[in-house]
């Protein structure tokens, strides 16, 4: 062992140690349960190719989730009902790609795009073989009722239309429009043959749906800065030109397309939200609940390509699995109740935490949080965002944080977008929320790509946000 991790050991030990002192007795025996190693084998475990890239409504990730109940079951946590135990089934549906082939035409010549790197299918585009003209339609918004309308002035009929994700401005009359099915829709209804956004890193995508006789697909800068090259325009300064002018710039760019996919899509298939509780000591307070979740499907396997997902999010599913542990073995229950929850579908625009908000467990009366861990498994800190309710609570926080030192910034949640996640749902319902998230530099290559394995995960951050998360769902179940 160099010196340098032999220091960094010692500190970590230092760390945990007074982190303990700091525990009263009653949460001692559940802290004791949360160790780094226990963290990273619940990781290695989910990220196995036998759970298939956790691709929510496919078998694999059936089994993924019936592993994570059996572990429920183990650690004596309540089942949801009798029936389905630890499973909260919903309809799914999912995709494989099995090929894909894009070549730019331009000038005379042919190149064809690079997978990962330059060029990916979305998971839900049709599959077929397909050649046009394409078109730039900046943001892909035809909004005439907020007088935008990347549409105007083009013809995209029979066309591929190339745009960038975002809106004019942060203003949230946009949200409606940047979700990535309406998009879609709007520019098929529009006549297009297909939609591809110009991404800075191409990613595996899977939060759309499919449309029949429509291609959806994602590009590098690279690809989009070689079409606009012939313009003496670039990705870069198209978008400063949008932002600033807050006015379209939609153009014929020259340039043909041909693009080629080969899937499989399944309409039967079934997700999952894993679901177990401990049920509190107060026989009235114990119907209202704590909620903590995080998502546990990944993007899966596609193109020959494993998408592991192992911070995104086997690391946020595995401190919620270790903090339901800990409850669980703790010999004192909080006066409410506290619901562990690992989410299927956040990648397909949280259709699991929207199924569960809709259809809430019996036991539960009324939520009075949600805490929710997303990528949490690179870093040494944290930072947190919470809506007015439990903000006003964030003494709870620092108080579990004791002898950890862990929270950086704390910050408000005052709106929702199609970007916030599992928390969109328990927002909008009126339920108080917290996002937490560590603040590791996660690899360039890594987010919902190959890159994102086992050996980028940090054990000693999951496992202190764990001990975070424990005792932080106590002390608000206790208030």
């Amino acid at each position: 062992m160099n010196r340098r991790v032999l220091i960094m050991a010692v500190l970590l030990a230092t760390s945990v140690l007074n982190a303990q002192e700091a525990v009263e007795s009653r949460l001692l025996k559940g802290w004791n349960t949360i160790k780094p190693e226990d963290t990273f084998a619940l990781v290695k475990k989910m990220v196995e190719p036998e759970f298939g890239g956790r691709f929510t409504g496919h078998p694999k990730y059936a089994a993924a989730s019936k592993w994570a109940a059996s572990l429920f079951k183990q650690w004596n946590l309540k089942p949801i009902d009798e029936k389905n135990g630890y499973l909260q089934a919903y309809n799914a549906p999912y995709a494989v790609i099995d090929q894909a082939k894009l070549d730019v035409i331009q000038d005379g010549a042919r190149t064809t795009a690079a997978i990962p790197r330059d060029f990916m299918p979305l998971i839900f585009s049709d599959s077929g073989s397909a050649k046009a003209e394409a078109v730039f339609v900046g943001w892909g918004i035809h909004a005439p009722e907020l007088g935008y309308d990347d549409f105007a002035g083009v013809n995209v009929k029979g066309k591929f239309l190339l745009c960038f994700r975002g809106t004019p401005d942060s203003d949230p009359k946009w949200v409606p429009y940047d979700a990535h099915r309406a998009r879609m829709q709007m520019a098929h209804k529009q006549g297009a043959l297909g939609l591809i956004y110009i991404y800075a890193e191409v990613i595996a995508h899977n939060n759309s749906d499919l449309i029949k006789g429509f291609f959806q697909a994602m590009v590098s800068d690279e690809v989009g800065d070689r079409i606009f090259k012939a313009h003496g325009t670039s990705v870069a300064a198209l978008k400063k030109q949008l932002k600033d002018t807050k006015k379209p710039a939609s153009m014929p760019v020259g340039a043909g397309l041909e693009l080629t996919v080969k899937g499989r899509h399944y309409p039967e298939g079934i997700g999952y939200n894993v679901v177990g509780y401990v049920e509190g000591s107060d026989p009235l307070l114990k119907q209202e609940f704590v909620v903590v979740g995080g998502h546990f499907d990944g993007v899966g396997e596609h193109l020959g390509l494993f998408f592991p997902g192992a911070d995104d999010n086997a690391s946020g599913s595995a401190v919620v699995m270790e903090a339901a542990e800990a409850l669980a073995k703790n010999e004192v229950r909080p006066k409410r109740s506290v619901m562990f929850v690992l989410f299927g579908g956040e990648e397909l625009g949280g259709t699991g935490s929207d199924y569960f908000v809709a259809n809430l467990p019996a036991p539960i009366k009324t939520v009075v949080g949600l805490l929710n861990f997303d990528m949490e498994g690179l870093g040494d800190k944290v930072s947190a965002s919470m809506s007015a309710p439990l903000l006003a609570l964030k003494d709870l926080l620092v108080k579990a944080d004791v002898g950890l030192g862990l929270v950086g910034r704390i910050g408000e949640t005052r709106s929702v977008g199609n970007r916030s996640g599992d928390i969109t749902p328990f927002f909008r319902k009126g339920y108080p929320i917290a996002s937490i998230m560590s603040n590791g530099d996660r690899p360039k290559f890594s987010y919902h790509l190959p890159g994102d394995s086992l050996d980028i995960v940090q054990p000693a951050i999951m496992a202190n946000i764990s001990r975070l998360t424990y005792r932080w769902a106590f002390y608000l179940a206790d208030r």
